[in-house]
């Protein structure tokens, strides 16, 4: 009876990372959240690579025809120098670009990122959030995919770099980035989600071996596999909804989420 327990929890975790890794709430401080609820302790960051992985697949099923163009046109400009080209060559260097911030602080910053996985600190980056969000909730921008420049990727690059910290959300982060730098809602849904790939295949394939380990030394595999399943189907359908909320401009219903989470986050540890 306590594994069905177990197996339980796991799945909903795998569901709730799922649909909140594509929504600007914050995975990674819902996750917090709900295992101190759940009082389950896991160590390390291991098992959120994992779902995270799991919603990394779900982004690769939706956004798999832009990948595939940008792959083709991106070599084909390398050897045909042909300007019909240029502009999928130049978005590959800009995600590129934007990759470093977040890789290099990930690498340096690992164990002062999960010291601060608590639920005040989610509490108060949930806010921050939120304040964000409202901030350009009426914004539309008109920069598309070929009007990008360097500087818009580092800046998009640097706002998912401060979203390793729990409760700051990445996509939350990188989507408020681009439409302040006045990118269109698709161009900056597009770029943010196509960021989110190497930043993860990245985290994932450093952390595999300890992954591995980690569900073989306490016996949950069942558990990890559900739960990774389980955010690949969660992530899909949470993202496909959040595209038909960005067309609509309706931002500023997550900004009240995270204000209302927040808040009530720290009210309770504070009172």
């Amino acid at each position: 009876m306590e594994e069905i327990l177990i197996l339980i929890k796991y799945l909903f975790l795998g569901i709730f990372q799922g649909f909140t890794e594509p929504i600007p709430i914050s995975s990674s401080g819902h996750l917090v959240l709900v295992q101190n609820i759940l009082d389950m302790d896991f160590e390390g960051l291991n098992f959120e690579v994992l779902v995270n992985f799991g919603s990394l697949i779900a982004v690769f099923i939706i956004y798999w025809h832009d990948l595939v163009r940008l792959v083709k046109n991106g070599i084909g400009y390398i050897l045909t120098k042909d300007e019909r080209q240029k502009d999928d060559f130049d978005f590959i260097i800009y995600l590129i670009i934007g990759t470093i911030p977040a890789g290099v602080l990930g690498i340096l910053l690992g164990d002062a990122i999960e010291v601060l996985s608590t639920p005040e600190t989610v509490g108060i980056t949930l806010i921050i959030t939120g304040v964000a969000l409202w901030l350009i909730r009426n914004i539309r921008g008109r920069k598309g995919d070929g009007q990008l420049n360097w500087k818009d990727a580092a800046i998009v690059g640097f706002a998912q770099a401060i979203a390793l910290i729990p409760g700051i959300s990445r996509s939350g982060a990188t989507i408020v980035a681009a439409m302040y730098l006045g990118m269109k809602q698709e161009t900056a849904l597009r770029f943010s989600f196509l960021l989110y790939i190497p930043v993860s295949l990245g985290t994932m394939l450093l952390s595999a071996e300890e992954v591995i380990a980690d569900a073989s030394q306490n016996n949950l595999w069942i558990g990890y596999i559900a739960a990774f399943l389980a955010s690949i189907v969660a992530s899909y359908l949470s993202l496909k909804w959040f595209m038909n909320i960005m067309a609509r401009g309706n931002l500023k219903y997550f900004a009240f989420y995270c204000f209302i989470v927040g808040g009530i986050t720290l009210l309770i540890i504070w009172f």
